[in-house]
């Protein structure tokens, strides 16, 4: 693997496998937008690096605001007490004051150190002297956020890392009660494995319904499945549940839509260029479980390319209303029910 790779989840496990090995880098620097892999990381290091007898005198925590990029270097360069090694970790690393004055220890880190920049919220600049003497020398995560299309693959991709498995149904209902903050899908994810019969391995429906305190029969998943097959009854019922919540936040609802109506104007496409494409590769095109397919089947016979191309200009509209753009008087939930409706008369 290429050091400073940018495969989040290749790059966040190769850096676990070494760390529970023991074989550590003498410099990390962990970066991003995503907080979910860089908390993991640091929390790996903080475990395994140092024995608890040995953190007393060999773990240095150092905050970026409080800190130049030389205070860094001094406290790398002091030597481990009575321990093979020390530990030097740098919280909100993007703060720290002439950062640039740690390149010269980045080219030549000590062995006796391990040194961890948690640098927050985005990247450190790639062109920088810094960066590329620590991909040279050291290790690099950069963590990249989770697309929302990407979600239910990455939350099968976490059960699966835990030993269970999930249906497609209950990965992309847990994807919809989470959104895109993966740290609180792995504490829901930890909770429902927890609730699990010993033995039992196989996560559904139900133990998200269960354990996460949301309910598939009226959520935003059933309700692009129910505009897929042109359900009418079904379609309103669960905008109206849904618009009638103290929780419910329009701008999330017509990116979910958005969503879905792009999924099936890209697989028209798709389907047009590669009309003998297996289903697996149907699936990766679109980004969904295979699973799913006969309901975009279903979507594209109601909702043909130009229809489809209608109802994303509707949304779009609705996306400006859902913002504080000419919406009038309509409440959000009015205004989903206002949106069902133009999307049911295409």
């Amino acid at each position: 693997m290429a050091k400073g790779a940018t495969n989040t989840e290749s790059v966040f496990k190769s850096l676990a496998d070494d760390i529970a090995a023991r074989r550590f880098s003498p410099v990390y620097l962990l970066m991003g937008e995503e907080q979910f892999y860089i908390d993991r990381i640091y929390s790996m290091l903080m475990e395994n690096v140092l024995d608890e007898a040995e953190k007393d005198f060999n773990l240095t925590v150092l905050y970026g605001a409080d800190v130049s990029g030389g205070d860094i270097a001094n406290a790398a360069l002091r030597y481990p007490m009575m321990a093979e090694r020390q530990l030097v970790v740098v919280r909100e690393a993007q703060s720290v004051s002439r950062l640039d004055e740690l390149v010269r220890y980045a080219a030549s880190p000590l062995d006796t150190t391990v040194l961890v920049l948690c640098y927050m919220g985005k990247s450190l600049d790639k062109r920088t002297a810094l960066y590329k003497e620590i991909a040279k020398n050291g290790m690099v995560l950069e963590s990249s956020p989770v697309r929302d299309y990407e979600l239910p693959r990455w939350i099968v991709s976490y059960f699966s890392s835990l030993g269970y498995g999930i249906h497609p149904d209950a990965a992309a209902l847990l994807a919809e009660y989470s959104g895109t903050d993966l740290s609180k899908i792995a504490v829901e994810g930890d909770k429902i494995v927890k609730s699990m019969d010993a033995g039992r391995k196989d996560i559904q429906v139900s133990d998200v319904e269960q354990n996460v305190g949301i309910t598939r029969q009226f959520s935003i998943f059933e309700l692009t499945k129910a505009l897929s097959f042109r359900d009418v009854s079904r379609a309103f019922t669960i905008a109206a549940y849904l618009g009638a919540s103290p929780r419910f936040a329009l701008p999330a609802a017509v990116n979910a839509l958005f969503l879905h109506f792009y999924r099936i104007l890209k697989y028209a496409a798709f389907l047009k260029a590669a009309p003998s494409a297996s289903a697996s590769d149907k699936a990766k095109e679109i980004g969904v479980n295979p699973y799913f397919l006969k309901e975009y089947d279903t979507a594209l016979r109601n909702f043909p390319v130009r229809k489809c191309m209608a109802v994303i200009a509707d949304i779009k509209e609705y996306d400006f209303k859902s913002k504080g753009g000419d919406a009038g008087e309509a409440t959000q939930g009015e205004l989903l029910l206002e949106l069902v409706s133009r999307i049911l008369a295409r």
